[in-house]
């Protein structure tokens, strides 16, 4: 099953709870939050207290990305906030493992992520802890970027190793993707993919993710 996942990035934060609900009544599966701290990366966008209020008038599952420095002094305000996942990135410099096992710990489920030039490599040995990797098809900060072709090829020897380990790990990519493009990222191996601009974009959201939904499946 392919699960759509818009990028709250991309929305018009004046108005963040109706772009919320919106996308929600059009029909995506969950909400990809991306919260950077000025410092991992080169942008800062929101906090714990945001997708707190936020998580009140909302059904979705929230998949919180977190590009932030010592991610392990912030996790319980996060799963607080309500978080039904939790994605750090492999770039980090801490003890990925035992990350992953307090991330666990909390009840949510876990993902890491690799940036487009980070080898699959970096997570091989801790795959079987994982609910779910994130490839990263731009390099994270900045929404409204151009997908990096050479992270087809890493989305399909993603697939490879998880099938060849035998596990039910999920492949979301992250980084301009659109209706252009999906059928391929599909094709490679992912089944969550994450889509900011081209669904904030939109008149019709609902119609949008529709399309991307059957663009997905059939090109």
């Amino acid at each position: 099953m392919i699960k759509i996942a818009p990028s709250l990035l991309a929305a018009d934060f004046s108005k963040m709870g109706e772009e919320i609900v919106c996308v929600e009544n059009a029909g995506a599966d969950l909400l990809h939050i991306d919260v950077m701290d000025g410092s991992f990366v080169p942008n800062i966008t929101i906090g714990s207290p945001v997708i707190a209020s936020l998580k009140r008038i909302s059904k979705l599952k929230f998949d919180v990305h977190l590009m932030i420095k010592n991610p392990e002094r912030h996790l319980e305000a996060f799963v607080e906030a309500g978080a039904d996942m939790i994605t750090v990135h492999v770039e980090g410099n801490y003890h990925l493992h035992r990350l992953i096992q307090q991330i666990k710990g909390y009840g949510v489920k876990a993902a890491v992520a690799i940036n487009p030039s980070t080898p699959l490599s970096s997570i091989e040995w801790i795959l079987e802890d994982l609910d779910m990797i994130l490839i990263m098809s731009v390099n994270p900060g900045f929404g409204g970027q151009e997908y990096i072709e050479f992270t087809t090829r890493k989305i399909k020897d993603a697939r490879k190793m998880i099938d060849a380990k035998g596990l039910k790990v999920d492949i979301e990519v992250d980084g301009g993707i659109n209706t252009n493009n999906i059928h391929k990222v599909v094709k490679a191996g992912a089944n969550v993919i994450v889509s900011g601009s081209t669904i904030f974009s939109a008149p019709d959201r609902k119609s949008i993710i529709r399309e991307l939904r059957e663009r997905a499946l059939n090109g």
